[in-house]
């Protein structure tokens, strides 16, 4: 298999829709959902170097945990997802912890251009690894056309190297292929805090926009 190249599950032909992943959520196979923000970005905003508050979307944001982490943290937070019902819940996890933070329903390759432009970072975390391989470089245009000028994609990227997918597999190599030169790799690093079962197979990446 090459650097840019994943095999394709046919089961998996429908992940461009909402109804792919909005049953997933009904089934209970968001296997994704962690039920807490990634331990990686807890260490990211305890860092002494830790990005500075600002405007942040967040692209498949599913239930809101890492983007509640940020508005947590005092980020004006915008979450994006395609399932409705995980939207919903991450309203109403925003509200019960007294939080400010806007999610709402989209296709992230619909954003432009009404958010075009708007933010300070965009958050990735599983959402690179569940659209189509064939989208990336469409995902890269969408990224740099939300951020505004000097801005940042932060993002745990999840690089395994198994057949199939969602969740589709890619490697360092291929992750600095897609993002350079649209933006310049300004840190990476591999957690020593990630989760059971991507131990050793996620980047921590901070991106500028050139």
């Amino acid at each position: 298999m090459s650097d840019h190249q994943s095999a394709i599950d046919p089961a998996s032909q429908g992940i461009q829709s909402a109804e792919f992943w909005e049953n997933r959520y009904q089934e209970g196979t968001a296997r994704w959902d962690l039920g807490q923000a990634a331990p990686p970005f807890v260490s990211l905003l305890d860092a002494e170097d830790a990005p500075e508050t600002g405007r942040i979307a967040v692209l498949g944001a599913g239930r809101g945990q890492d983007a509640l982490l940020f508005a947590e943290r005092g980020f004006e937070v915008v979450g994006f997802d395609f399932a409705p019902s995980a939207i919903a819940d991450a309203n109403q996890l925003a509200q019960a912890r007294g939080l400010t933070a806007q999610f709402l329903q989209r296709d992230i390759f619909k954003l432009s251009p009404e958010f075009d432009a708007q933010f300070d970072y965009v958050l990735e975390h599983t959402c690179f690894c569940a659209i189509d391989p064939s989208q990336r470089d469409e995902y890269v245009q969408v990224v740099r056309r939300l951020l505004r000028p000097g801005g940042e994609l932060i993002a745990l990227f999840w690089a395994h190297d198994r057949l199939g997918g969602p969740p589709f597999g890619t490697s360092l190599k291929e992750l600095r292929s897609r993002f350079e030169p649209t933006f310049t790799i300004a840190a990476t690093e591999q957690p020593t805090n990630s989760i059971e079962g991507r131990r050793n197979e996620e980047y921590l990446m901070r991106l500028r926009v050139n």
